[in-house]
Order: C-alpha cells, then sequence, then structure tokens
C-alpha cells in the first residue's frame, strides 16, 4: 500500500493476461474473435450447418467448393443426396469459420446457376442425424464390456469375428463423439461417418 492509501500490484503479483488484453497492442487474437465493448464480435469462428438444394448436374458439386475455398472456409463434412424430385439434389455442408465470412459465402452460394437456395442452419430448431461405422478390437474378454457399451447407446452390431466387431450408430454429432471417447480403450481400428444430414422440423422448409 502507498502512502496515498492505494495498494500497490507488483509485477510478480500481476496475473497474466491473454496477449492483447490490457495492453496497447495485440500480441494474438482472442480464441480466433476480436472483443468490442466487452462483446465478442461476428468473427467467432464455430462449426455452421448448411443446407443447399440445387440442380442435379455435372459440375455443381464443384462450383459450389470453390466458393468455400477461395473464401478460406474448411469444409467438415458433405453429404449429397437426390432429391424427391430427381432433378434436384440435397446438400449438407457442416464447415468452420466466421459469420462474417459465412454471410459472404451464402451470397456467393445463391448467385450460382445451379443452386436453387442456400440456408445456414446453425442455432436452428432442426432434425439433424449422422451415422458412423465403427470397427474395434474385441476378445472374448471385452466383448461383454463392449455390447454393454453398445446397448447404451442404442448400436447394432453389423459384424462380429473372432477378434473384432462393428457397430453401426445413428444420432447427433455430441452422442457419437462421446461413443467414440468410450469405445476408444478398447482399440479401434477404423471409423466411418456420414457427415451431417438435416431436416427442418413441422411445416417449415428446410431450404
Amino acid at each position: 500500500m502507498n502512502g496515498n492509501g492505494k495498494s500497490v500490484i507488483t509485477e510478480a503479483q500481476r496475473p497474466e493476461l491473454p496477449g492483447g488484453v490490457g495492453t496497447k497492442t495485440a500480441t494474438q487474437p482472442i480464441s480466433g474473435a476480436a472483443l468490442t465493448n466487452g462483446k465478442r464480435s461476428s468473427n467467432l469462428v464455430k462449426k455452421h450447418m448448411i443446407s443447399l438444394y440445387v440442380n442435379n448436374k455435372p459440375g455443381a458439386l464443384i462450383r459450389i467448393a470453390l466458393v468455400f475455398a477461395r473464401r478460406g472456409y474448411n469444409i467438415d463434412s458433405l453429404v449429397v443426396s437426390e432429391g424427391h424430385d430427381p432433378a434436384f439434389s440435397h446438400m449438407n455442408i457442416t464447415a468452420t469459420g466466421d459469420e462474417k465470412t459465412l454471410q459472404q459465402i451464402l451470397q456467393q452460394l445463391n448467385k450460382l446457376v445451379d443452386v436453387i437456395h442456400a440456408k445456414d442452419h446453425t442455432g436452428d430448431d432442426i432434425v439433424q442425424r449422422e451415422l458412423a461405422l465403427i470397427k474395434l478390437h474385441c476378445t472374448a474378454d471385452t466383448r461383454n464390456e463392449i455390447l454393454q457399451i453398445a446397448h447404451v447407446f442404442k448400436c447394432a452390431a453389423v459384424n462380429l469375428t473372432d477378434t473384432t466387431i462393428t457397430l453401426e450408430v445413428t444420432g447427433e454429432t455430441e452422442k457419437i463423439d462421446a461413443l467414440h471417447r468410450m469405445l476408444n480403450q478398447y482399440g479401434i481400428l477404423e471409423m466411418v461417418r456420414t457427415g451431417h444430414v438435416l431436416i427442418a422440423r413441422g411445416e417449415e422448409t428446410t431450404y
């Protein structure tokens, strides 16, 4: 405490702050987001779930992928399937990036000739599922434990040998991630995931 009755914090007592916080110059961005008036700005990097309804024509997929690539947006998963009308396809893309860049991407996607409509469903109340096939080591000693875990996660055993078991599971991404962590101790040999498919609830249209 100094002569004015105020506490003095020495350098040794001063808490460590992330680069750029409490200083005039930032040395590193804070988790991919800037702070504006105490709030995170729209450049926060996160996963987005995007649905597209497109013409079922050659070259449509590459033109859509190029829009993401030019903006430096990483596509984590991409699922394309024929729609109810075979002339059109449904496309579900999970991509990682910031909100501002995503809005620019959506504007460009909606200008493409083959794209009927593109929409970001991040944060929407939707039905979304993912399918995974997981093959892992399975011996006589561990088989019952693995099957118990599979039962809890509502998995189906689609293949069984003397040394391996292959499980099929569907659900939200968090469920599959949790199952992956539980089974990892038994030695996962392979895992294949489809990526997200999604549809709007009720009478609301997805696209």
